[in-house]
């Protein structure tokens, strides 16, 4: 069942055009995308020093893309529906590099800040066209799946190597060329974009939900920025509660008005009917916090118990970065012939035994045996998870709800991860009161025994996604 409207025309790409290409340009928009979301982390004091920035300011450098990105996500993913994903993706890419370039030739904060929210946006806009583009031109259901792990590689792998570029872009350049880097890379993105994607179908020239679409994205920005500033202030707090309520109330708005009163929903409350669409999307709330946990967390004990500087915790996270890479794309291949359950569960084992095993290490550990073991069987746990996920969220989609689906699914990976950073810092930051390393990695201790307690639930809720993903 599609929406209302003209049916969206079946993609027709010219045979001169090879699959791998198209698949090629979805992984390195998409690798674009989570890379920018952590290669600016190692610049901030650089950044800090020559533009003047404040401490409470220096933040809204990170958290202006965040909240932009996971705000605008679900918009994104409608519009690349009404509108093509081609169009949404090259108009994505045209915004992120322009924002880009602006960020790097700024010269106040407000500037860089303003920058840095143009560029989420520009994700935003990019991320469900990605996946929009897979749906769309990967229909069998073998050659969809190995396309979800090299798409789910792709945005794993930019997530890891941000701290390692920043690092080395920074002290090699200058801070502002981690923005610069990205006009050229675009305009080639671009480039390939109008070509590759001449065939696409050119959206259903429907009108956008208006109603829908500003109170979701505003409910969604106002959760967001509530449970951000629940990093400086307490969780009961007006700065804490005051957005947080809001934004669920603004959500709560916008699931009447989808349900009683839009002729065209932005969001169809149908789909959430399929029901690889509603679990998997509810796993990926909780894997949200297993991605946390991993990257962001293990790098703080990495940094701050084991003594590790930005760079070196970047690069002593590069084995897992490799290790999710290689068994993403094998989870891929296997999806097919296994389905969903046993790849989710078997991720699952993972997380136990990873996160079990990490949440020992403390200050005197070594390495090798404290991080880098159970940090390679986290890794293979979110390559045989993540991807899997992805599919499910998405694989019974209608062709033409393939961008807002692939925008939900994106939202709630990115919902649940700011959540799950909240919650884990909170966590964290009672245990590790004193301040001291071994204070430190008892924080991050119970940080890495809830996660393992979120590799539990995503396998109890397994068991209630399909067998398969249908094609």
């Amino acid at each position: 069942m599609t929406s209302i409207g003209t049916a969206p025309r079946r993609a027709t790409t010219p045979r001169t055009v090879p699959a791998w290409m198209i698949l090629a340009l979805a992984c390195a928009a998409q690798f674009m995308v989570i890379l920018d979301a952590s290669i600016v982390n190692v610049a901030l004091p650089a950044i800090r020093g020559e533009l003047g920035f404040t401490a409470t300011g220096l933040a809204w450098v990170v958290n202006g893309y965040l909240l932009a990105f996971a705000g605008f996500m679900l918009l994104g993913g409608r519009a690349a529906d009404l509108f093509g994903p081609r169009r949404m993706l090259v108009s994505g890419l045209v915004l992120f590099s322009a924002a880009s370039l602006a960020g790097g030739l700024a010269t106040t904060p407000g500037v860089l800040v303003a920058a840095r929210v143009a560029q989420g946006v520009g994700a935003a806009m990019m991320a469900p066209a990605t996946l929009a583009v897979i749906n769309t031109f990967f229909t069998e259901p073998g050659a969809r799946a190995r396309a979800f792990g090299a798409w789910s590689a792709a945005g794993g792998v930019g997530g890891m190597i941000g701290a390692v570029a920043g690092g080395a872009i920074t002290t090699g350049l200058s801070w502002r060329w981690v923005f610069l880097i990205n006009v050229p890379i675009g305009a080639l993105l671009i480039t390939v974009a109008l070509t590759a994607l001449a065939g696409a179908h050119t959206g259903r020239r429907e009108p956008l939900d208006l109603t829908g679409a500003v109170t979701g994205t505003a409910g969604l920005a106002a959760l967001i920025y509530g449970v951000m500033r629940s990093a400086d202030h307490a969780w009961l707090s007006g700065q804490v509660l005051v957005p947080v309520l809001a934004g669920l109330l603004l959500l709560a708005v916008f699931v009447v008005v989808e349900a009683r009163f839009a002729d065209r929903p932005m969001m169809p409350l149908r789909l959430l009917r399929i029901r690889g669409v509603a679990v998997g999307n509810g796993m990926l709330l909780l894997f949200g916090g297993i991605t946390i946990a991993m990257w962001y967390f293990s790098s703080l004990f990495l940094q701050n118990v084991l003594g590790f500087s930005a760079l070196q915790a970047g690069l002593g996270q590069t084995p897992a970065a490799v290790t999710f890479m290689l068994v993403a794309r094998g989870s891929a291949a296997l999806l097919p012939r296994t389905g969903v359950r046993p790849l989710v569960l078997a991720g699952s084992a993972g997380f136990l035994a990873g996160f079990g095993w990490l949440s020992l290490a403390q200050a005197d550990s070594a390495y090798l045996t404290g991080v880098l073991g159970p940090t390679l069987l986290v890794a293979a746990g979110i390559g045989l998870t993540f991807p899997t996920l992805m599919a499910a969220a998405t694989a019974d989609a209608p062709e033409g709800d393939a961008g807002v689906i692939g925008g939900l699914a994106n939202t709630a990976s990115q919902v649940g991860g700011s959540i799950g950073l909240a919650v884990l810092a909170t966590a964290a930051s009672g245990a590790a009161a004193a301040g001291t390393p071994a204070a430190l990695a008892d924080g991050y201790d119970l940080v890495f025994l809830i996660a393992a307690g979120l590799g539990l639930a995503i396998a109890l809720v397994s068991f209630l996604l399909p067998r398969r993903p249908r094609g």
